[in-house]
């Protein structure tokens, strides 16, 4: 099954997608939040499918993230090997953790706006998968049994604020529009190994990160168990696994995103995105 939500940033209401159309569950499901997937959402939602008649969602309507504001994000850097090369840093022995903003969190086709007195905005697809029921201390072994589903994530990253700020890689990861999700969630019955999965990001039509989570240091089964011991994982949570080499940090010279640059983004099973970056404007 595919989730959706779609609306106005902050107004979006809960959908499904079936064979590329959209239909909304609005009437029968608030949304996509803790609540949703604590209380058996899921199973709720196919009793809904087989036996509501649904509205299909007009075409017009902006897609948004697929999952409401999570209690946390929480991401793990350096998780492929190949990405840990190009950045010189050694393989790490156990996961890099940091936590990006919930507020950074917006749609699939939403524009990436640059932060004031950004020079060095850069991209990064993700796998990210959203947790289904609350987690502490969970063995690799039932790991998966805590994943509701998974979804595409460009973990967009200001590397001077990251690196040159104080070390403090929050900094550089939670501004406004630095997370787009999406198009959808799928439920993990629709990725059979997300330990093998191909993803890809391209910035104006030229392919910067061609990868598969095959490379990963860390598993999803890894990262549920490992994060479950420092941190009481919430349903709704989303956990983003790192990226793959290709990011602009990694050329020589660096390469990093200018006002004008499109990104386009998928992975096997979760659709693709699109993203144009726009200068800081004050609200």
């Amino acid at each position: 099954m595919k989730l959706i939500r779609f609306g106005k940033l902050g107004k979006e209401r809960p959908g499904i997608m079936i064979k590329d159309k959209r239909y909304d569950v609005s009437p029968f499901i608030k949304d996509y939040n803790e609540e949703f997937f604590e209380n058996g959402g899921l199973k709720q939602l196919q009793e809904i499918f087989k036996t509501q008649q649904l509205q299909e969602i007009d075409t017009n309507e902006r897609w948004g993230s697929p999952v409401a504001r999570p209690s946390k994000m929480v991401c793990i850097g350096l998780n492929y090997a190949k990405h840990a090369k190009e950045t010189n840093a050694p393989i790490p022995a156990e996961p890099i953790i940091f936590f990006k903003s919930t507020t950074s969190m917006v749609g699939p086709y939403d524009e990436v706006m640059l932060p004031k007195g950004s020079l060095k905005t850069d991209w990064e697809v993700e796998l990210a998968f959203v947790i289904g029921k609350k987690a502490s201390y969970v063995s690799k072994e039932d790991a998966l049994d805590y994943v509701a589903g998974y979804v595409l994530h460009n973990d967009i990253s200001e590397r001077a604020f990251q690196l040159e700020r104080g070390g403090q890689w929050a900094k550089g990861k939670g501004c406004d529009t630095f997370a787009p999700l999406g198009p959808w969630l799928a439920t993990k019955d629709e990725i059979p190994n997300p330990n093998h999965l191909h993803l890809w990001l391209k910035v104006n039509d030229q392919m910067m990160q061609d990868g598969n989570t095959d490379d990963f240091i860390f598993n999803v089964s890894y990262l549920v168990s490992y994060l479950s011991e420092f941190m009481t994982l919430l349903p709704g949570d989303v956990i983003s696994t790192g990226t793959p080499h290709g990011v602009g940090l990694g050329f020589k010279p660096p390469i990093y995103l200018k006002e004008g640059d499109v990104m386009e983004l998928g992975i096997d099973g979760l659709g693709t995105a699109k993203q144009s970056v726009v200068a800081y404007a004050k609200n």
